[in-house]
């Protein structure tokens, strides 16, 4: 299984202060982006290192400049992202699509930012405007959810069911939004708990199909031929329940080698052939 080359995570800072040290066209995309994520902008290093802040960007025209404030400051313990100098940085800024509370952040860990300003574009193009008032909706919809499905499994289930594609909440279509109330109350349905058979002709995950990448991420059960790459299978989701078939092309007329209480996880199963 490849390696991340880092690991995302998405980093409160409303309220807290945040060092940036540099002044011009590369340290204002930073003060920018600092503020708009509710940050106080701290420009005193000293002060900083006194105080104990967490965060710095570093941003100087000079190059020496920059590797010095960096050792000093991850002496003292900051976090430190150092502008165009990936090898220098402890994290990388992401190209950020923003439908609040959504976030989407898209990173090529300092290699390229135009790359990864052109992919959050077309992703700009793709996802509805509605999804942060969907998320907002499902956040609201929390303790009824709990009242309805007491059981935390079948309570993903449900969610899952709902948000996949030609779901009552299909996460990509803009309606969605307003079919929260009616989904809950049983008035708008979601699709039935269905199989899915597709054969892998390579073992590269990078040559899946656009339908089968999704189809895994979506599966409840994935069933899969033993000569199937663990690359691929990487690409279910976590909790997904695995089941390795020496004969997988058994799942599409016969019985799926799964005992009654994996077989009740579905949803979705994806069963996997080789080629």
């Amino acid at each position: 299984m490849s390696e991340l080359a880092s690991l995302p995570l998405f980093h409160k800072i409303a309220g807290e202060r945040v060092l940036v040290l540099g002044e011009g066209a590369a340290a204002e995309p930073k003060r920018r982006l600092v503020e708009r994520a509710g940050g106080i902008i701290e420009d005193d290093q000293q002060r900083a290192i006194d105080e104990g802040i967490r965060i710095a960007f570093v941003a100087y025209e000079d190059a020496k400049a920059c590797e010095v404030a960096a050792i000093n400051l991850r002496c003292a313990g900051m976090l430190v992202n150092v502008v165009d100098r990936p090898e220098l940085c402890d994290f990388t800024t992401p190209s950020i699509l923003d439908r609040n509370p959504v976030l989407i952040a898209v990173g090529t860990g300092g290699a390229s930012a135009g790359l990864a300003k052109h992919i959050r574009l077309r992703l700009e193009r793709i996802l509805p405007r509605s999804l942060g008032d969907l998320a907002r909706k499902l956040f609201a919809a929390r303790p009824a959810l709990r009242e309805i499905y007491p059981d935390s499994g079948d309570r993903r289930r449900a969610l899952d069911n709902a948000l996949r594609e030609g779901g009552a909440l299909d996460a990509m279509a803009s309606q969605s939004v307003d079919r929260v109330e009616g989904w809950l109350k049983g008035t708008v349905q979601t699709k039935a708990v269905h199989k899915e058979t597709f054969t892998v002709t390579s073992q590269d995950p990078e040559d899946l199909t656009i339908k089968q990448a999704r189809l895994l991420g979506e599966a409840d059960i994935v069933c899969a031929d033993s000569t199937i790459s663990s690359e691929i299978l990487a690409r279910s989701r976590a909790d997904a329940v695995r089941v390795v078939c020496e004969k997988s092309a058994s799942c599409e007329s016969g019985r799926c080698p799964l005992t009654e209480a994996e077989a009740k996880q579905g949803g979705l199963t994806v069963v996997l052939r080789n080629a």
